[in-house]
């Protein structure tokens, strides 16, 4: 039994300790934003976090999340209003869509833990992301608009998302 908390729910999962987050996320929770992409780690559309830090959850085994806090895209807020993500709407960011979440949330990750990114932050920081449409300009301006929209926006959102909930779920 893996214990963790994911989206503010502490939940007990009964499945194989070396199967990746990503399908414990997808299949067992039904928390489908979060997209196979690579399986390797290299494509950056499974990105979620992990204690508030961006990891790849295609390649994290279930076992290594084992008492911390996991946030999808789903648990950036209920009604798509974290700060990132309006200005991905604002900028119009999406085409196609499949790496946005990742996109997303390697960017909340960003500015959580640099309000204020460089362009040259910002490049670094989202260079492990890839758009197959090739969105990258429109990414940048967003990034720009929510650290200029609350330079602690990202911190706030980042640790409003990991504060525990009490409820506890067993799923298998």
């Amino acid at each position: 039994m893996i214990e963790l908390t994911v989206n503010n729910r502490k939940l007990q999962l009964d499945v194989a300790e070396q199967m990746p987050l990503l399908w414990a996320l997808r299949d067992h929770l039904g928390l489908t934003g979060t997209k196979f992409g690579c399986g390797a780690g290299l494509c950056g559309a499974c990105t979620v976090h992990l204690d508030g830090k961006a990891i790849r959850s295609c390649v994290t085994p279930i076992s290594s999340a084992q008492g911390k806090r996991i946030t999808t895209i789903e648990g950036l807020s209920a009604v798509s209003d974290h700060p990132v993500q309006l200005a991905w709407i604002a900028e119009d960011v999406p085409q196609c869509g499949y790496c946005q979440s990742g996109q997303i949330m390697q960017a909340v990750a960003l500015l959580a833990e640099t309000p204020q990114p460089s362009e040259q932050q910002i490049e670094q920081a989202m260079a492990g992301n890839l758009c197959r449409c090739g969105t990258y300009n429109r990414i940048k301006s967003a990034i720009r608009r929510a650290a200029k929209s609350n330079e602690s926006m990202a911190v706030a959102a980042v640790n409003t998302a990991l504060v525990d909930n009490e409820a506890t779920e067993v799923r298998s």
